[in-house]
């Protein structure tokens, strides 16, 4: 049976930035595309800007140009995009925003449900969480939700910090913390690829798995957002969230359900058997001078907005260890950098060799071990590695593979952030982050923030600091490069 969201209002405060405007716009005309979702959604940009309705409405349809007929994108702007001005983001700002709400749900006979989407740079959400409260828009006469993006804090004092202000106006049931990688199809199917194949759980164990590598690699420097990156680098933006969370569902045990709680329940299990990672556990970088495609590249010191003395990291490596029955010896590799040679987010599952030496003399250093490669972008998919006989005398083996890629089966994936707010609009926690994880992972990370190292200079287009292999070397691993 289809879940039909209720009909409902989607605040959006920053309508007229980045994030809304190449995401969350496109996201929510995709919607309107889905007979399932089709109406359900009434949409109030909020910013600053002193823009009437027919501004904001063009500006809408200049973002979408792209994606459909322009009278078909006025017909949907027209009846269901409207602006609200926040101006100064007085408390009488924020008492029009609530008129201006239930004069859009009078008029369209809506039975008071809404979102409010904070679009917003970190510093925002409290002064905004707080202006809501005073203006009792944390409450409405239907259900209200809070959908924050990540950085969900600095660090742990200030998500804690955060935390305490979300629910001091709002129930942890009302919040949604959205890590768009988590709207991943790819990363979703983990869920479903681990517990609805018999094949893999008597496998997932440390009996039989080697060690687990997770990579988000990127080709691209910081481009336009040099100044951004300084207060962040690759531990804040990508280590802590994205691929904390990656780690969670691939070692996490299977949930008693496919809902918000249990999923968030196992996750959190994980997170917290973590082992605290000690300085030889990882290692940190920043792209110099370099080249990609024979294109020449700038340095990182060498981008806009950036220090020329800066020891922000755009590289991180770390080694995990899970202190769990499940995981025990066996370690967890991340790593994501900028400028890389490839731009690829995979998990490399590297099951044991074959304990006995059955193939001598044929095989003197020991046979390939099986691999388990998901490729979460691009080309999303898996590929299985195993070993087949070479044809002829003797017993010579080669390396196949079993390949899948979603493109070929299913067509084109939705966008992350259509998932993401259809959950919302529907109540769903699964894909989302709680606060009891968001402090688990910035405990995890502590370690790896502001620890004064200077970061180790690894040439634009290659695969970051050499040093970053010496991680692996101690068992004998090595990273999977593609």
């Amino acid at each position: 049976m289809t879940n039909y969201p209720d009909r409902h209002i989607l605040v959006i405060f920053g309508a007229t930035g980045d994030l809304s405007v190449r995401k969350l716009i496109p996201a929510l005309h995709e919607i309107e595309k889905d007979p399932a979702t089709r109406g359900r959604t009434t949409i109030l940009g909020v910013a600053r800007a002193n823009l009437s309705d027919s501004a904001f409405r063009d500006q809408v349809v200049a973002a979408l140009a792209k994606h459909a007929p322009e009278a078909e994108l006025r017909a949907w702007a027209g009846r269901s995009v409207f602006f609200q001005s926040l101006g100064d983001a007085s408390p009488y700002a924020y008492t029009a925003l609530r008129q201006r709400l239930e004069a859009l749900e009078k008029q369209h006979n809506l039975p008071g449900h809404r979102i409010f989407y904070l679009a917003l740079p970190l510093p925002a959400f409290p002064p905004t969480v707080e202006s809501l409260a005073a203006a009792g828009l944390n409450q409405s006469p239907g259900w209200t939700r809070l959908v924050i993006e990540k950085p969900f804090g600095r660090d742990l004092a200030s998500a804690q910090s955060l935390n305490a202000l979300l629910h001091k106006h709002f129930t942890e049931s009302a919040l949604f913390r959205l890590d768009h990688y988590l709207g991943k199809e790819t990363v979703q199917n983990l869920i479903a690829f681990r517990f609805g194949n018999a094949l893999w759980e008597p496998l997932w164990n440390r009996d039989r798995i080697s060690h687990v590598e997770i990579t988000a690699a990127e080709e691209l420097g910081v481009e336009a957002r040099g100044s951004f990156y300084e207060q962040a680098g690759a531990v804040r933006d990508i280590i802590q969230n994205h691929l904390l969370q990656v780690l969670a569902l691939v070692a996490m045990d299977a949930p008693a359900g496919i809902d918000g709680t249990s999923v968030s329940n196992e996750k959190l299990k994980i997170l917290r058997s973590i082992a605290p990672i000690q300085p030889d556990d990882f290692i940190l970088g920043q792209y110099g001078a370099g080249e990609i495609n024979d294109k020449s590249l700038a340095g990182y010191r060498q981008e806009p907005g950036v220090s020329p003395a800066s020891k922000t990291e755009t590289f991180a490596a770390v080694r995990l260890k899970i202190n769990t029955w499940r995981w025990e010896g066996v370690p967890f590799y991340l790593r994501t950098g900028k400028r890389l040679a490839k731009k690829a987010t995979r998990i490399a599952v590297t099951f044991r060799t074959p304990p006995a030496t059955v193939f001598s003399p044929y095989i003197v250093c020991g046979s390939e071990s099986n691999r388990l490669l998901i490729t979460l972008q691009p080309n999303e998919g898996f590929n299985l590695s195993f070993q087949v006989k070479i044809p002829g005398e003797g017993m010579r083996l080669h390396t196949q593979e079993m390949r899948f890629r979603y493109a070929e089966e299913f067509g084109t994936l939705p966008e992350a952030y259509q998932m993401l707010l259809v959950d919302v609009m529907r109540g769903d926690h699964t894909l989302f982050v709680r606060n009891d994880e968001v402090e688990a992972s910035w405990k995890v990370s502590a370690p790896l923030i502001d620890t004064g190292r200077e970061p180790l200079l690894y040439p634009a287009g290659s695969w970051g600091p050499s040093k970053a292999d010496e991680l692996l070397a101690p068992a004998c691993h090595q990273w999977v490069n593609l």
